[in-house]
C-alpha cells in the first residue's frame, strides 16, 4: 500500500527524522488559512499523488507569498498530472500540501526496501539526489552504493558509516545521517514497510541533514497489523477495479493488453501472462483467484476483467491442487451462467480430478473452448480474438 508524502513524512518525523515544517488540505481556502502558521520566506507547495516525477509534471511549484500560494493552488487542484509514473491518464490531484521553503547546499539520495533476492534490507545511497535513481543508475552507477543488512532489531553504526560513505559528510553531519538510517530502519521493521524512499535528502546551509521529500510503501499483507497505517489508505490513488478485487480477495493488477487471464497462483499467472505474450498478444491483467475459487469469487473476477473494455477474450488457466478441478469447474459454471460473457472463454484445467472437471466444462452448454495445455489454450485464446 502506498501513502502520501505528507503522510510519509509524519511518520518520519514521530521516528525523530527531520522534515520542514508543512501543513496539507483538500480545499485552497483551507490551504492558505493554515499556510498562515508557517515561518517561511517562501513556500513550497505540493501536489498530493501516488506518483514521483510530480516536479517535471508541474506539480511542485515555489512561490513567494500567500497571494502567489493561493493562485497556483487554485491552478493545481482538480489539476491531472501525468508523469512517468501514472500512465497517459494520469491522476487528478485531490490534496495539496505546502512547507516551508529550506535552504539546500547539497542534494542525496537515500532508500531502504527489501531485497527478496538475499532476505536482507537494502540500503541505496547516493550523492546524486534530487533525479531520477533509475538514470543516475543508467549513466553513472558508480555513484550508487547498495548496503545489504541482516534482518535484526536494530541496525548497526558500521552498517550506518557504510551507507552514509557516499555522502562524505562532516563529522556533525554525518552523525546526523547515521541517527536517520536508524529511525528509517527501526520505523521500517515496526511498520512492516516494503519501501521507504527519500529523495532529495539534503544537507541544508546550516549543516542539517533534512528529508525533504518522502515515499513509503507498506506490505499489503501485513496491515492487519497496523491499522493506523490502513487508515492512510487514499482510494482515489488507486483503479477502481484493484478496489474491488481486494473486496474478494482477489490479486488483480490491471494491465494494458487484450486477453483477460484467471489463474490460481501467483506462479502460475506470471507463465500464463509469458506465454500469452510468446503467442504474439498481451495480457489485460494479472489475476489470481487464489486456492478456493468459490461461485462468488469467479463471478467477481469475471465482473472485474469484464468491465476493461480492452478484453477481447478470456483465458482461465487452473491448476488443482488442493482445490479439485471438479469443484473449481462448479464455480466457473455457475460464474459463468449468472454473467453474460460476450467475448471468447478459453480454460485450461490440470490437476486433482482434472477428468471430472472437464466433462463438468463440456456438458455445461456453454460456449466453452476447451484447451489440453497451457501452450494450446493461449493459442486458442489468440486465435479466437482475431
Amino acid at each position: 500500500m502506498n501513502i502520501h508524502e505528507h503522510q510519509a513524512k509524519k511518520i518520519l518525523k514521530s521516528y525523530g527524522a527531520k522534515v520542514p515544517k508543512g501543513i496539507f488540505a483538500f480545499e485552497v481556502q483551507d490551504l492558505i488559512e493554515k499556510a498562515k502558521t508557517l515561518e517561511t520566506d517562501k513556500y513550497v507547495l505540493k501536489a498530493q499523488i501516488h506518483s514521483g516525477g510530480r516536479g517535471k509534471a508541474g506539480g511542485v511549484k515555489l512561490v513567494n507569498n500567500l497571494d502567489e500560494l493561493q493562485k497556483e493552488a487554485k491552478n493545481l487542484i482538480g489539476k491531472t498530472l501525468v508523469t512517468h509514473q501514472t500512465g497517459p491518464n494520469g491522476r487528478k490531484v485531490k490534496r495539496l500540501y505546502v512547507e516551508e521553503s529550506s535552504k539546500i547546499n547539497k542534494e542525496f539520495y537515500l532508500s531502504c526496501l527489501v531485497d527478496r533476492e538475499s532476505s536482507k534490507i537494502a540500503f541505496i545511497s547516493s550523492d546524486q539526489g534530487g533525479m531520477d535513481i533509475e538514470e543516475v543508475a543508467k549513466n553513472n552507477p558508480k555513484k550508487i552504493l547498495t548496503t545489504k543488512v541482516e534482518f535484526r532489531d536494530k541496525i548497526s553504526e558500521e552498517d550506518c558509516q557504510k551507507i552514509t560513505e557516499v555522502f562524505k559528510l562532516d563529522k556533525s553531519a554525518n552523525e546526523e545521517a547515521s541517527k536517520l538510517i536508524k529511525s528509517i530502519y527501526k520505523m521500517f521493521i515496526e511498520k512492516d514497510a516494503s519501501l521507504v524512499e527519500i529523495n532529495p535528502l539534503i544537507l541544508t546551509e546550516d549543516n542539517k541533514i533534512v528529508c525533504l521529500d518522502a515515499k513509503m510503501k507498506f506490505d499489503d499483507n501485513a496491515l492487519f497489523k497496523h491499522p493506523e497505517i490502513l487508515e492512510l489508505r487514499d482510494l482515489n490513488e488507486e483503479e477502481e477495479t484493484e478496489i474491488e478485487a481486494s473486496k474478494y480477495d482477489l490479486a488483480y493488477i490491471k494491465l494494458n493488453g487484450r486477453i483477460g487471464c484467471m489463474v490460481n497462483g501467483a506462479g502460475l499467472a506470471m507463465a500464463t501472462m509469458d506465454i500469452i505474450k510468446l503467442y504474439g498478444e498481451e495480457p489485460a491483467n494479472f489475476l489470481d483467484v487464489g486456492g478456493g475459487a468459490s461461485k462468488e469469487k469467479v463471478s467477481a473476477a469475471f465482473k472485474i476483467i469484464l468491465s476493461d473494455k480492452n478484453v477481447k477474450g478470456i483465458l482461465i488457466n487452473i491448476f488443482g491442487g488442493i482445490m479439485r478441478c471438479d469443484v473449481l469447474a462448479k464455480g466457473l459454471v455457475e460464474a459463468a451462467r449468472e454473467i453474460k460473457i460476450n467475448v471468447p472463454l478459453v480454460i485450461r484445467l490440470a490437476g486433482t480430478n482434472y477428468e471430472e472437471g472437464k466433462k463438468i466444462l463440456d456438458n455445461s452448454g456453454l460456449k466453452i473452448i476447451s484447451a489440453s495445455d497451457l501452450g494450446d489454450a493461449a493459442e486458442k485464446v489468440v486465435e479466437a480474438i482475431k
